[in-house]
């Protein structure tokens, strides 16, 4: 039989016969001492009559209050022994909360699924409502603004306040607008809204383009340096192979036979001098000899080419870097140590923030990079503008920390660089010098690209030149 029928009969049947109690002391005017306890035990009864029909609406209550405030860790069981209808509708209420349980779970794993995938795109990703409250910024954002957190648009004005005004004007932009973050960086910010459960929400877009400019730059003048090198020595190789071969043909055939020609015919047949052909000889042999310079020139020059282009191979075989912690000062004062016994009258400064500065590079191509700055600011010292403006030469190494970057700059106070070379000396094979490769700045800019930073370079004309590497 219900429990739950039977609690209620019981209770009313109680509440009767107290009532009919009541009412008979009342009438008959007997026992009233019994009348005020008995009144207290019939408002219990009904009391008690009234909360035990009202627990399915408490029921209900807690059920619609643990949806709406999603406490899905709430069971509804305590009352499933009143019957099966009671426990039908307790498995019901603990089915609801496990689907919306499940639910939530799923919700979640979606949103740290987007939001890692977020955290890990190329590009800066920042979306702001109307009041210029930011709701996600990715660490890719972070970085190409130099910052470590943003919460509302106004912590821009520190540091990008053109870039904060500019967000909030670009909402309806349907172009990408251009923002300058420095002399290692150009943005490209693209705006777009959307309306979110009529929220106005902005999705801005930052991209750094002059990496990316940089890069495609890098790779075509690599592709143009494999095709230039290919073609040169397949011409080449040959042409060094037969001067080669020509030059052996001469000193093992011609050089020996001219010279037996020359004694038969200086001595004539009878052994005597003979005067008609006397010059011929030596003509021939002059003319041997000159062949034979030609060849070597021609084979020794050739040679040349084939090493010269041979040399730009490691322009585009640069390994990838292997990443490991190196001390900044550490670094510095090994490089100095090793460029010092090349530039004995120049002197080498080195300055650091900190003792402790760290970056995470290949300390082995960080070298090469440092040992070929500092050999040009040597050379451009060295250079007769630079001892005739400078008594003292001076090269000035530096480590700062920038936020989140690290910035290693070489300094010098030599001539510097003019504006229009300055444009330029980043493209291979160009140089301003009269014995050089050209391709010393381009390979240090790619080997900075490769560890994911930026090599830029400022320049003053009479008063020295500043090379940045940015990680």
């Amino acid at each position: 039989m219900n429990r739950f029928a039977i609690g209620i009969g019981w209770r009313i049947v109680a509440i009767v016969v107290v009532t009919g109690a009541i009412v008979t002391m009342y009438l008959r005017q007997t026992n009233q001492f019994w009348l005020f306890p008995s009144s207290i035990l019939l408002l219990v009864l009904g009391i008690n009559l009234y909360q035990y029909v009202t627990g399915l609406n408490r029921k209900l209550t807690r059920f619609l209050e643990s949806v709406r405030y999603s406490d899905f860790a709430v069971a509804f069981r305590t009352d499933s022994n009143l019957g099966p209808t009671f426990l039908d509708l307790n498995d019901q209420f603990n089915e609801v909360l496990d689907a919306f349980r499940q639910a939530r779970a799923e919700k979640e794993a979606n949103l740290h699924y987007v939001n890692t995938i977020v955290q890990h795109v190329s590009v800066g990703l920042l979306t702001f409502d109307a009041s210029g409250q930011v709701e996600l910024v990715n660490q890719t954002a972070l970085r190409l603004l130099g910052i470590y957190r943003i919460r509302t648009l106004n912590d821009l004005n520190a540091t990008h306040k053109d870039l904060a005004e500019l967000l909030r004007s670009a909402t309806n932009a349907s172009a990408p607008i251009m923002y300058q973050t420095g002399t290692d960086g150009e943005l490209s910010v693209r705006c777009t809204a959307v309306r979110l459960r009529g929220r106005l929400i902005t999705v801005a877009s930052l991209q750094n383009i002059r990496t990316e400019l940089q890069q495609r730059e890098l790779e075509a003048w690599q592709n143009l340096t494999k095709v230039l090198r290919h073609e040169i020595m397949n011409s080449i190789t040959p042409i060094v192979s037969l001067a080669g071969t020509m030059r052996d043909i001469v000193e093992t055939d011609l050089v020996p036979f001219t010279k037996s020609e020359q004694a038969v015919e200086t001595l004539g047949l009878d052994g005597t001098p003979s005067g008609n052909h006397a010059n011929l000889p030596s003509i021939v042999s002059e003319s041997v000899s000159d062949l034979r310079d030609a060849l070597t020139t021609i084979e020794q020059r050739g040679a040349g080419v084939m090493r010269f282009v041979d040399a730009y191979r490691h322009f585009t075989t640069i390994p990838q870097p292997v990443f490991a912690d190196v001390p900044v000062d550490q670094l510095l004062r090994h490089v100095a140590q090793l460029a010092q016994t090349n530039a004995q009258k120049t002197q080498i400064s080195i300055t650091t923030t900190s003792p402790n500065l760290a970056i995470r590079a290949d300390a082995t191509q960080i070298e090469m990079v440092l040992l070929n700055l500092l050999k040009n600011a040597v050379e451009s010292l060295e250079s007769t503008a630079g001892w005739s403006n400078h008594a003292s030469p001076v090269i000035q190494l530096e480590a700062v920390a920038d936020g989140p970057r690290v910035i290693i700059r070489v300094s010098d106070n030599g001539p510097g660089i003019e504006p229009e070379a300055l444009e330029q000396i980043f493209i291979p094979f160009y140089t301003t010098k009269k014995t050089g490769s050209g391709i010393g700045l381009s390979l240090s800019r790619q080997i900075m690209q490769l560890h994911g930073g930026q090599l830029t370079a400022e320049s003053t004309p009479g008063q020295g030149s500043t090379f940045s590497m940015v990680f």
